[in-house]
Parts: structure tokens; sequence; C-alpha cells
């Protein structure tokens, strides 16, 4: 299977600004119906309305569309917004995939608009898997419906562990290996972090796969912080989109 990557380009015209808020970090762009621009980064921990105020100062938008995970950075995008509207996205929203799921309003905003984007972008049914402080997998059926996945410990959530909670052992920079048998410590935790972070993903891949889609072609596409990392040499994966969660945002307030 052929090996994509995902780019985004600057929008010409500015409809909305995005706005995905996960544990660790928090991304904005600006965004035209069609296209997302390069986002912005900044750490969770540091978003306040003045942040957002300053974002909302440097263009006039139609639209604050945002996902949430941590609900008490919300009131950030409620009072700097003021008079422009925001879309929160939620499973009640037009997502341009059907839910068959138990609790829908139990899943992630962010696992949505990655179904949503997947759907779109690439087709069903599909899997996402999204490096980010956890490592998520999201199904999209071939019927195309949001089905649910498997939420596991994320690749720096994991080294961090190890670093935090032993005496020995340095807190390390995550990198591809360059063999398995470390020789000296760091090359060690190396090989354990990106090397065993792949047979997770492997494992989890083929089990969905075994379960749900036994005799389908099911496109695989990964996305977050430690996707070109741990994807680049999994054949598995068909495609890497940095920021297909920012996409769906962008795909949902279209439909909305």
């Amino acid at each position: 299977m052929a090996f994509g990557v995902c780019i985004l380009v600057v929008a010409r015209e500015t409809d909305y600004l995005l706005v995905d808020i996960s544990n660790s970090y928090t991304k904005f762009a600006f965004a035209s119906a069609n296209r997302v621009s390069a986002p912005v980064r900044i750490a969770t921990g540091k978003l306040s309305s003045s942040v957002v105020a300053g974002f909302l100062g440097k263009r006039k938008v139609r639209k604050v569309v945002a996902s949430s995970v941590v609900p008490a950075k919300n009131s950030a995008i409620s009072k700097a917004a003021r008079k422009v509207e925001v879309l929160w996205l939620n499973w009640k929203l037009k997502l341009g995939i059907g839910i068959d799921y138990p609790q829908p309003q139990s899943i992630g905003a962010d696992r949505l608009a990655n179904a949503a984007a997947v759907t779109e972008l690439y087709g069903f049914p599909a899997i996402v898997v999204d490096f980010g402080t956890a490592v998520t997998f999201d199904i999209v059926s071939d019927r195309r419906a949001y089905i649910g996945g498997v939420i596991a410990p994320g690749l720096e959530a994991m080294t961090n562990f190890l670093y935090q909670r032993t005496a020995l052992l340095p807190e390390i920079s995550l990198r591809e290996p360059r063999r398995a048998i470390g020789k000296s410590t760091i090359q060690a935790m190396l090989s354990g972090a990106v090397f065993g972070y792949r047979g997770l993903v492997r494992e989890i891949l083929a089990r969905i796969k075994t379960e749900q889609f036994p005799r389908k072609r099911v496109r695989i596409v990964a996305t977050g912080g430690y996707a070109q990392l741990i994807a680049a040499r999994l054949p598995e994966i068909n495609a890497v989109c940095p920021h297909l969660t920012l996409e769906g945002l962008r795909m949902v307030a279209n439909l909305n």
C-alpha cells in the first residue's frame, strides 16, 4: 500500500478559527471552508481567554469551531469569543457519519473529528490511530458509522513514567533507534520505546482487522505528535495526516 502524507496549506479566506483542546497541547488554526492554515500549538495549561482573544484579534472569523477533552478550559473559548458564534463539536451535530455506540455522549470530541475527517478524505471502512497523550484507535465501519475504538497509554507518557518512577533511568528525547540491542541506557530505552510501541500498534491493528474487517480493505491513517516517528515504518498504515483533527473540525463546521 502506498504511504501518503496529508499536507495543510494556508487558507486565503478566514471562515473559522479552529481550536483543538487536548490534554497536553491546544492547537489553533484559521480555516476557510476548503482549507486549513498551518496550526499554532501551545501547552493546554497555558490556555486562557486572553490567548484566545489574541488569535481572534488577528483575523475576523465567522465562527469558532472547537473540540475539547479538557472541560475546565472550555470557558477560555466562551469568554474570548463574545459575539462570535462558537460551535462545540459533539455527537449531536451533523458529522457526515453515523454513530453505532451505546453512549455517544462519552465519545471524545477529537475522536469524532478524526472519524469524520478520515471518512471524507480517505473513505471507509477506516481506522484512525491518533498518537497523543494517549494513543487512540477509532473505527468507522463499512456502513459509514463510528463503532468504537481502543485507548492505550501514549508513547511520551510511557517514557516519562520510566523517568519519573526509577532512580537511574534518564529522561530521553524520542527518535529512531539504530538497533534493537542498546549499548547504553538511553539506546536501550529508545529501543524499548519505539520498537515496543510499534509492536503495540501492530498488534491492536491486527486484532481490529481480524474482528471487524477479516476480508475487507480498510484504510488506516495515523495522526498526532508521534505519528511520523512510529507510523513511518509500519506498512499497515496507509497515510499520515498530522492535523487530521483540525480537518475534521473544518468539515463538521461546513456541515453545520
